[in-house]
């Protein structure tokens, strides 16, 4: 009986369609004419616009400073937010867990909508802070899921056994416990830093002046008419994520092999 090709003709078809955009994308970068329905030839110069836009750099470093403070923050309360909620028992668990699940199901434009009535409610002025806090509200979220899952797995005999060695509560935490959740920790960072690294909806709302991120710096870039730099700092950006998980990968490998 004869193999059917279907599947292999549907995978190809899917993996056509997931990279052939950004071939084309990483292509036109190259590209010397301004719009991408023709070629004008090999040229450089749209990278160098690229590195000669402060602009751009501005708003990157924006973008990386909120997503590493935001992770951060996110990282510790999440993870408290996952052992309360695993670990003690109450009528109200059911309330917790729906306010720290509520994020993950509202739209965004909602979201960033309540979040300005809010800030505006307060006298707060929009810029870094706000973007900061509104970023922090959402991956509290993402984080506290993934630690939570990790936390149904946690066998606390172990913490048990420690106390009954002796061990203090300084040094079950420091030596046991947030070593064993460490997987769970990171992988919920992670997950946070790329949704607080991409995220524009809210952080539309509640930026301010002098406080554009990278995502908003695109999106103004694109309704001005700029798409070539777009493209150049595109295939930057996918240079670094591609070195990034070849080094990841890398690391694995050498340590199964160790």
């Amino acid at each position: 009986m004869k193999r059917s090709r279907i599947p292999l003709v549907t995978m190809m078809l899917c993996l056509v369609f997931f990279y052939l955009p950004i071939v084309i994308l990483v292509v036109n970068s190259f590209n010397q004419s301004r719009f991408s329905s023709r070629w004008g030839g090999f040229s450089l110069k749209w990278y160098e616009k690229l590195f000669a836009d402060r602009s751009i750099w501005f708003a990157l470093k924006n973008t990386a400073i909120i997503a590493s403070a935001a992770t951060v923050t996110s990282m510790v309360l999440g993870t408290l937010a996952a052992f309360v909620l695993h670990r003690y028992a109450s009528r109200l668990q059911k309330l917790h867990y729906t306010l720290v699940y509520t994020p993950l199901v509202v739209p965004d434009i909602l979201m960033g909508m309540s979040l300005l009535l809010l800030f505006a409610s307060m006298n707060i002025q929009l810029g870094l802070t706000t973007i900061y806090l509104a970023h922090v509200t959402f991956c509290i979220s993402y984080v506290a899921m993934v630690v939570l899952a990790r936390l149904q797995d946690f066998d606390f005999s172990v913490i048990e056994a420690a106390q009954d060695l002796g061990a203090n509560a300084w040094q079950i935490a420091t030596g046991i416990f947030l070593p064993l959740l460490a997987p769970g920790i990171l992988a919920g960072g992670l997950l946070a830093f790329t949704l607080s690294i991409d995220d524009f909806v809210i952080t539309f709302f509640v930026s301010g002046p002098g406080s554009s991120t990278l995502p908003i710096r695109i999106y103004t870039m694109m309704k001005h008419g700029n798409p070539p730099v777009i493209n150049a700092l595109s295939t930057l950006l996918l240079v670094v994520t591609f070195v990034l998980v070849w080094l990841s990968q890398k690391l694995n490998v050498e340590r199964s092999t160790a």
